[in-house]
């Protein structure tokens, strides 16, 4: 009797072992993933402005996976809506048309060009998936219900940097403050680039600056020569542009020198699209002595993004794009909302509409540019804006100015 009994007992603990040893070797079940999207114009000319934000907000993925709720997984799913090497409204939209036919894609962020947005609202709207854009500034894409085309009550579209309203504004008033106070207006009939350059000259004439001409430039153009003698000719003390690199920003600065414009005296004035790195390639020597503002503020200037520009170099051994910071903070806004969704169900996968309500009533969301929220329209409820210059072929930080509330 003890014999068998011992017999058993061996034959179970050995049972047991060999149970153990086939659970080991098993793979864990795999997590639930969490599809994240992610719009921008990743390569060409355009890269320069689309890369530094991709890869923060991948490190706004990584950051998150390492606190993610059990059994989950967030995954950045990464599309290019350049074509040829520039952005691209239809690229764009048929992008949205792929996440929104993804059931796994709970949110998207981008795109960068406003132009952009305006084709993707449309999409996204009628399939109720949230946006979130760390770079776009055109208002009307908050402000007015016209991209809501078929859900125009409902808003399903961020937007993180502040907005071209304000911006053409502190552009003027940079302006007047260096006394440039004849300035030809330029800009490439884009939404974001017109929008920006319109703003720029409404507000430079009710500060008491001359706006000696505005004209617009033809896409594709590379040939500015005869434009810019005819600028040249008014005697400016400064030279707008309303665009982007790709959109004409670096050879404009370039041939400026050609028409009888020395870059050296005759300051070129804009936004962040027209000042990326593609820019300072292009324009060399010329770059010099532009000043621009970017929508964002200056992460090294922001305490809570110290450890996330450390992060950046040490991953990407890159500088940071004018919206990288942006960027991270767009991934941690959405990553909450998402967050707060699977906590009220559960831990349950929530729904496209779960995510947006939570959006929708975003207030005080901690990220690295600190608590974040938005206002009825989309909009952030901080808006803040950094100035920088080039010299020395490099990025100089200037100032920043902010406004809370002012629309």
């Amino acid at each position: 009797m003890i014999m068998t009994t011992a017999a058993s007992c061996k034959r179970y603990l050995a049972l047991v072992s060999l149970v153990g040893m086939l659970a080991a070797a098993l793979p864990a079940a795999a997590d639930q993933v969490i599809k994240i999207g992610s719009d921008f114009p990743v390569s060409g000319a355009d890269s320069a402005d689309g890369i530094p934000v991709q890869n923060a907000i991948q490190l706004a993925i990584d950051d998150a996976n390492k606190r993610a709720p059990k059994g989950y997984r967030f995954e950045l799913l990464s599309m290019d809506d350049a074509v040829g090497g520039v952005h691209n409204p239809q690229q764009g939209a048929s992008n949205i048309r792929s996440f929104a036919a993804d059931p796994n894609v709970l949110g998207v962020i981008g795109p960068f060009n406003s132009n952009v947005a305006a084709a993707q609202i449309p999409v996204s709207n009628e399939a109720q998936l949230a946006q979130i854009s760390p770079a776009t500034t055109n208002p009307t894409l908050t402000k007015t219900t016209k991209y809501r085309t078929a859900h125009p009550g409902d808003i399903n579209f961020f937007q993180v940097p502040a907005t071209d309203d304000v911006q053409g504004r502190v552009l003027a008033q940079l302006a007047m403050q260096m006394s440039l106070k004849r300035v030809y207006v330029l800009d490439d009939n884009e939404t974001y680039g017109k929008g920006l350059a319109d703003e720029f000259d409404s507000n430079l004439r009710k500060l008491g600056g001359t706006v000696l001409g505005h004209d617009h430039v033809t896409s594709g153009q590379q040939d500015f020569k005869g434009l810019l003698t005819k600028v040249a000719a008014t005697h400016p003390s400064a030279v707008f542009f309303g665009g982007c690199t790709s959109t004409g920003g670096g050879l404009i600065r370039t041939q400026m020198t050609g028409a009888g414009l020395d870059p050296q005296k005759i300051p070129l004035l804009g936004g962040d699209c027209t000042t990326d790195d593609a820019f300072l390639k292009i324009a060399g020597s010329a770059a010099n002595n532009t000043y621009y503002t970017a929508a964002a503020p200056n992460p090294e200037k922001m305490q809570g993004a110290h450890v996330f520009v450390k992060e950046y170099a040490s991953r990407f051994h890159s500088d940071l794009g004018a919206y990288s910071a942006s960027g991270y903070a767009a991934g941690q806004i959405m990553i909450a909302a998402i967050e707060q969704a699977l906590k009220s169900n559960d831990n349950k996968l929530p729904t496209r509409a779960e995510v947006l309500s939570n959006l929708r009533h975003a207030k005080d969301v901690a990220t690295i540019l600190g608590p974040f929220g938005f206002d009825k329209n989309g909009l952030t409820t901080t808006q803040i804006f950094s100035i920088w210059k080039i010299e020395g072929g490099k990025r100089a930080f200037v100032k920043q100015v902010t406004f809370r509330g002012d629309r």
